[in-house]
C-alpha cells in the first residue's frame, strides 16, 4: 500500500502539473477514440501498449476479455459497451487477449475452477472457444494449446459483440469497426486478426482508418 500512496504523491507532484491543461479539459467531457476490451491481468496496461493519453481510450476489463452475448439479463459489460457505442459514439472496438492468460488456461482445464464457482460461471461466456479447441485443436497441447485458445477466444468474443443491438446497428451503418488483438507481454508484440488470411498477424498501421 505504501508504494501506491507514494505513487499518488509522485503523480500529483511530477505528472499532473506538466499535463494540467489536458486534465482540466477532461472535466468538460470525454471523446475516446476507441473502446478497448481486455483482460484484468495486471501485466497489461492498455494506455502503455497504445501510447494513449487519458481520455483517448474507454476501457472495459474483466477476466478473459469476455463479452457476454445478447440476452435477457445484460450485465455491466454489456451496459459499458452500449454506453460507449450509443453515447460516446466510439468508432472502434478492440478485443485484446494476451499471452499466458490464466482465464483461458482455466477454460481449458475446468478442474482448476471447481472451488471457484463464480469464475467457472463467468467462463461459460467463453464456452464457444473451448468447444472449438476440443473439435479443431486436438493435436495441440501445453503452450501451443493455450496460445490457440487465447486467439480463438478473441474471435468468439467478437462474435458476441455482433449480437448486441447497439453494436449491430452501428456495424450495419458502417459507423463502427471491430478488431481482434493478442498482446504478448513478454515480447511487446501485438497481433491482429486478418480475415483475408484467417490468422493473427503482426499489427500494421491502417492508413485507411480514421484518426
Amino acid at each position: 500500500m505504501e508504494k501506491l500512496i507514494r505513487g499518488v504523491h509522485k503523480f500529483q507532484a511530477a505528472v499532473f502539473d506538466s499535463k494540467r491543461e489536458l486534465f482540466e479539459s477532461l472535466a468538460e467531457g470525454q471523446t475516446p477514440r476507441a473502446l478497448f476490451i481486455t483482460c484484468s491481468d495486471s501485466r497489461i496496461d492498455p494506455s502503455l501498449i497504445t501510447q494513449t493519453e487519458p481520455g483517448e481510450l474507454f476501457v472495459l476489463r474483466n477476466a478473459g476479455n469476455i463479452v457476454p452475448s445478447h440476452g435477457p439479463n445484460p450485465g455491466g459489460e454489456v451496459a459499458t459497451i452500449e454506453y460507449a457505442v450509443s453515447v460516446l459514439e466510439v468508432r472502434t472496438i478492440i478485443v485484446c487477449g494476451h499471452s499466458h492468460c490464466g482465464a483461458m488456461a482455466a477454460l481449458m482445464n475446468p478442474s482448476t475452477t471447481e472451488a471457484l464457482p463464480s469464475v467457472a460461471g463467468w467462463l461459460e461466456h467463453a464456452r464457444g472457444a473451448r468447444e472449438i479447441m476440443l473439435q479443431d485443436y486436438r493435436h495441440l497441447e501445453g503452450r501451443s494449446l493455450l496460445a490457440a485458445a487465447i486467439e480463438e477466444n478473441v474471435l468468439v468474443q467478437l462474435e458476441h459483440l455482433r449480437t448486441l443491438p447497439s453494436v449491430a446497428a452501428r456495424l450495419r451503418s458502417e459507423q463502427l469497426r471491430l478488431h481482434g488483438w493478442v498482446y504478448k507481454f513478454e515480447t511487446g508484440e501485438v497481433l491482429e486478426f486478418d480475415p483475408k488470411h484467417n490468422a493473427f498477424v503482426p499489427l500494421k498501421i491502417d492508413r485507411d482508418a480514421a484518426e
